[in-house]
């Protein structure tokens, strides 16, 4: 399978602009993860660390359940990977395969756009219980890219570590 990934427009409107820039760093993910085995993807950056591309696959698949179907959609669904609320725990692949990891958070993913797509503008919200408050799907969207961009920036470490990979 070879993700397609498609720059954000120079002109669009907002949300137009922010589903594409979301789009766009969902897509690099996938690139930086794609082709590599289980073992690939279970390699660790360095010993002293957990951080793994599995691990980041299980990490977001979670993070866009949580955010988009706990927080805007108000679902009552439990976390993928955690009992506790501990994101990090996402983060060990024991006892996941790479498909098993990709078909999650691809689906999480699909629940996400669906969600974001229904909303009738950015500034419907929902309540983010961690923190006590409502927020809108406009700020959903901007940490989402904000997760995605900081962990996309892991998985350009890890994926060169693997095979010698750059860029993206």
């Amino acid at each position: 399978m070879t993700t397609e990934r498609i720059g954000p427009p120079l002109r669009a409107g907002e949300r137009e602009t922010l589903r594409a820039f979301l789009d766009f760093h969902r897509a690099t993910l996938a690139m930086k993860c794609e082709g590599l085995t289980d073992e690939e993807l279970r390699r660790r950056a360095v010993p002293s660390s957990q951080l793994t591309l599995l691990g980041l696959l299980r990490h977001l698949a979670e993070v866009e359940r949580a955010w988009f179907r706990r927080v805007i959609d108000a679902e009552d669904v439990p976390l993928l990977w955690s009992d506790t609320g501990d994101y990090q725990q996402a983060y060990d692949p024991t006892g996941s395969t790479g498909a098993e990891a990709f078909e999650a958070w691809q689906r999480e993913v699909a629940h996400s756009r669906r969600i974001e797509l229904a909303a009738a503008s950015l500034d419907v919200t929902g309540h983010q219980a961690r923190w006590g408050e409502d927020v809108s799907l406009r700020l959903v969207m901007l940490h989402m890219m904000h997760e995605y961009a900081r962990h996309n920036g892991h998985a350009d470490l890890l994926r060169e570590g693997v095979d010698g990979s750059v860029g993206v």
